[in-house]
């Protein structure tokens, strides 16, 4: 990232309250700098606010206060549209369940992403094409998820986060559902994302998942702490 241009992601006194009674005070005075091609790891137990930060990050959601800039532009108060235009341009989710609609085929997964976001009917499926590829799986386009694995399913939600060329990957939990040798394979895929350039966001509580990102950061009580640089992804394979 050059001394010009802003970070992907700062975060500054943000916390998020949910009414009571009793107040509940999910996220306390965080403050979260990301910067262009980091891969961090948000780590916690069940409970931690993990959940609360990843949809503050995402913009599924709005701090209670504190100023959160996604590229430079602050975005607690913007008007929904805006937001929701910048979430799908910009953001990519991968949840730990694949929520694939089971009656679509792989590609038609992938291009369900670009509905949302205006891309033109004639380029939606060379684009969800292209991200099959991108994350090996050429070979399954035309197959539904009844029909593939765990792994293989994990793989189309990334490929139609990839679709629109976000800035950010955010992914929650994306091993949860998977055996350990398939949820190693996923690890290498992003590995691989990340080598290419992509930001990467990780919400996780197992620590050799965590052990993949260049940074890990804490959070307890809604409490964030920057712990000390992990392996890098190459260091950790």
């Amino acid at each position: 990232m050059s001394a010009a241009e802003p970070p992907v992601i700062r975060l500054s006194g943000v916390s998020r309250r949910y009414p009571g009674p009793p107040e509940v005070v999910a996220l306390h005075e965080v403050d979260l700098t990301i910067g262009r091609g980091d891969y961090l790891a948000i780590a916690g137990p069940s409970g931690s606010g993990k959940s609360t930060l990843l949809n503050l990050l995402g913009l599924l959601d709005r701090p209670t206060t504190g100023r959160y800039e996604l590229g430079g532009v602050d975005v607690a108060a913007l008007p929904e549209r805006d937001r929701a235009a910048l979430r799908g341009g910009r953001i990519g989710f991968v949840f730990q369940a694949f929520h694939l609609v089971p009656h679509r085929t792989a590609v038609e997964n992938v291009m369900l992403a670009q509905v949302y976001n205006g891309t033109p009917r004639s380029r939606r499926r060379p684009a969800a094409a292209d991200a099959l590829v991108q994350v090996g799986l050429e070979h399954r386009m035309h197959a539904l998820p009844t029909t593939m694995s765990g792994g293989e399913c994990q793989r189309v939600a990334i490929a139609r986060a990839l679709v629109n060329e976000p800035s950010l990957l955010l992914c929650d939990e994306p091993t949860g559902n998977l055996d350990s040798a398939t949820a190693g394979q996923l690890l290498e895929l992003l590995d691989r994302l990340h080598a290419a350039g992509l930001t990467l966001v990780m919400i996780t509580h197992a620590a050799e998942v965590a052990a993949r990102a260049q940074r890990t950061v804490t959070i307890k009580d809604g409490t964030l702490q920057e712990g000390d640089r992990t392996a890098s992804a190459s260091g950790a394979r």
